[in-house]
């Protein structure tokens, strides 16, 4: 019951994606796993205005973490009131968290209404088409763990993802961005089970974020993290201020003399014990 709720709900974007692969195959003449390529290519671009959120929200991010990271010094034994402070702390300065997800988020549809337009595609083509891709993966509609070079797609795709991963977990700690990249490692296992076309959409969307993470870096500007100038300790010693010129009477400011240097006492020679007698 689950799963026939779930696919009505996918039919318009799976008729969609379908619609979009036929285009391209039969109206540009790409083949069909170029088609996915450029159909992995129009939802990036349907996507960018999510993209552009997604960078203002991490330079966001990367501005504020240190007043975030006082909040959490401050209230890391105060779970509630850290969670508490820390959505006020967004809500003043206008940042949004969850932006940095919304590209991922919004391609989670079209990755399953493609899996079932992969599921049955040899339904929708005649009979002897050309599925491969490059010569070396004989068919997008199999399994990527049917065939060799089905593996070889997954190492690109695990690859893609570490890359990919990277780029979008700029704004993490250390450790944070390790996890981002080793997580979606996890999944190799599954995605295996995957036709080797939808491989090859998540393949090319992984690049796509790679590239778009290169051209962010070179063009937008790094938001420079808030200075905060060092306050002299109240142990210090002040020191005494230079002492003011003083002002004749004919208007000309004289500089006062500076100290004599006091002379250091004579230095006095120990003589020898036991010297030699006349």
């Amino acid at each position: 019951m689950t799963y026939a709720l779930v696919f009505s709900i996918l039919q318009p974007l799976e008729d969609a994606v379908r619609w979009l692969l036929f285009r391209f195959h039969y109206n540009v003449g790409l083949s069909w796993a170029w088609s996915i390529v450029a159909t992995t290519v129009v939802v990036r671009i349907v996507l960018v205005p999510l993209t552009v959120r997604q960078i203002h929200s991490m330079q966001s991010l990367q501005r504020h973490a240190p007043e975030m990271k006082e909040i959490q010094r401050k209230y890391k034994g105060d779970r509630q009131k850290l969670n508490e402070e820390l959505m006020k702390f967004y809500k003043e300065n206008h940042i949004n968290p969850a932006a940095s997800c919304l590209p991922l988020v919004a391609q989670l549809p079209v990755f399953f209404a493609l899996y079932l337009v992969l599921r049955h595609f040899e339904r929708y083509v005649h009979a002897g088409a050309d599925l491969s891709w490059l010569h070396f993966v004989p068919s997008i509609a199999k399994n990527a763990n049917t065939h060799w070079s089905g593996y070889l797609l997954l190492a690109i795709y695990a690859g893609s993802q570490v890359l990919s991963s990277y780029f979008m977990s700029t704004t993490m700690d250390k450790s944070q961005r390790i996890i981002m990249m080793i997580v979606p490692l996890i999944f190799i296992s599954v995605v295996a089970h995957f036709p080797t076309g939808l491989v090859l959409y998540w393949v090319t969307t992984n690049l796509w974020t790679v590239g778009q993470g290169l051209i962010t870096r070179r063009l937008v500007p790094k938001t420079p993290l808030p200075s905060f100038s060092a306050k002299r300790s109240s142990r210090a010693p002040a020191t005494a201020p230079a002492p003011a010129a003083a002002s004749t009477g004919d208007g000309v400011r004289s500089t006062p003399p500076k100290p004599k240097r006091q002379p250091s006492p004579p230095r006095r020679v120990k003589r020898k014990k036991g010297g030699p007698r006349r």
